[in-house]
């Protein structure tokens, strides 16, 4: 502590998570996802970032499982924390340029319908009880407020250079 003592503070753990927006063909590409004992929302495709996994490789990989898309472009825009008593990092990723090569590997407990969408559709959707990505909607609103919403869009649509 600041004054020489020692204290010891609790804080819970979980595996860190991803979050993509996956674009293509001008289109941001949001998940209609079911799993047992929740009801069905829309979201941001996401998961669980295994053990001894990058944020990246866990992004790359949920996107292919869940949508059966890859992308050679990737950007981070974002790394945090949620929670400040919870050791969990959430990152969440661009994926522009999408290409689909594979068909969905989803787990068990997922049902997942892709939902390809214009940006002004995803504006609607992000601000309705059924989006389940609240964070994402937090920040986009942010944006939208601090007058940089602009700035995310041509940044979601932007081509490799």
């Amino acid at each position: 502590m600041y004054d020489g003592t020692t204290e010891t503070f609790e804080m819970i753990g979980r595996d860190h998570t991803i979050e993509v927006i996956p674009v293509m063909d001008d289109k941001i590409v949001l998940i209609f996802e079911e799993q047992p004992l929740l009801p069905a929302k829309y979201s941001v495709v996401g998961g669980r970032q295994n053990k001894g996994e990058e944020p990246l490789e866990s992004a790359k990989r949920e996107l292919l499982e869940e949508t059966g898309l890859v992308s050679d472009d990737w950007e981070l825009v974002k790394q945090f924390y949620p929670y400040n008593k919870m050791d969990w990092i959430i990152s969440r990723y661009i994926a522009r340029n999408c290409r689909k090569v594979a068909n969905q590997n989803l787990d068990p407990g997922e049902k997942i319908e892709l939902k390809p969408v214009d940006f002004e559709e995803f504006m609607e959707i992000i601000v309705n009880d059924d989006f389940h990505s609240k964070d994402v909607t937090t920040d986009i609103l942010r944006m939208e407020h601090l007058g940089k919403l602009e700035e995310f869009k041509i940044k979601l649509f932007q081509t490799k250079k």
